[in-house]
């Protein structure tokens, strides 16, 4: 059975974490097959992503017996770890110049919470579940979660999920800013699979041009992101979609985005 399943459908290529026995806890081959899938993104076919899983629960995290049976070698670190399977998996996330929704139908702990937080559209279950768990092993939130939890709750909700290990509901999420969204739990493919479908329909050179820009924005001065904004602009005003967002303005009628 594939540790990631994946399959792609009216321009939207879904990621299913398939390791439901386990909680979906990530362990270093799954990690790899992750990184494979999203890759798979990069196709001119794919103008979104769908990350979802299946089971109970999103993502556990990481598979803690793997990391234990590697640490009887004496050479083994933690890092290894975080370098080969978690760190290429955010980045490319981010990197990616097309849209990624993530559907979170149960708890998302750790790594698995902070793989959701990168995407660009968190939809969860009112039977989600989100924690950081990290504080529990005396580790410190890693696949971006001393990244984006500062910047998305900010530093004192960030703390205290970190710091006393709080549990935060899918209601609470959407909340505090930490996702965009809580829906019934059997509304939640459905809801998901509709977003889906609408980015997959819009401009998706411009999306990627926007996610660069926002990426850019945690290191930029005002001045030099309002510089890139010109800059990007232009390169969007390049594109067909441009072109044919204006032309169905003028003409009034609904834009038929091709992604170019």
């Amino acid at each position: 059975m594939s540790l990631i399943d994946t399959s792609t459908n009216e321009s939207i290529l879904t990621i299913t974490l398939n390791r439901p026995d386990k909680f979906n806890s990530i362990t270093e081959p799954m990690g790899l097959q992750l990184q494979q899938a999203l890759n798979e993104a990069e196709s001119d076919n794919v103008r979104c992503v769908l990350l979802n899983a299946n089971g109970k629960a999103f993502c556990a995290g990481q598979d803690l017996p793997e990391v234990v049976e590697r640490g009887k070698d004496k050479d083994y670190e933690l890092a290894e770890t975080v370098r080969t399977t978690y760190n290429p998996i955010i980045r490319t996330i981010r990197q990616l110049d097309k849209p990624v929704v993530c559907a979170v139908q149960g708890t998302a702990a750790g790594a698995g919470a902070n793989i959701a937080f990168a995407c660009d559209i968190v939809i969860a279950s009112h039977k989600a579940v989100f924690v950081q768990a990290f504080s529990k092993i005396g580790l410190i939130p890693d696949s971006g979660g001393t990244f984006f939890l500062p910047r998305l709750i900010g530093t004192a909700r960030a703390n205290a999920m970190y710091l006393l290990d709080e549990k935060i509901s899918a209601e609470e999420a959407v909340e505090i800013g930490l996702i965009y969204k809580s829906v019934n739990h059997g509304n939640l493919p459905g809801e998901t699979r509709e977003i889906s479908q609408k980015l997959a329909s819009m401009p998706t050179k411009g999306f990627g041009l926007y996610k660069k820009a926002v990426n850019q924005s945690f290191e930029n001065t005002l001045n030099q992101q309002l510089n890139l904004e010109a800059e990007y602009q232009t390169v969007a005003g390049k594109t067909s979609d441009y072109r044919e967002g204006v032309d169905a303005f003028l003409e009034k009628r609904p834009p038929d985005f091709k992604g170019k």
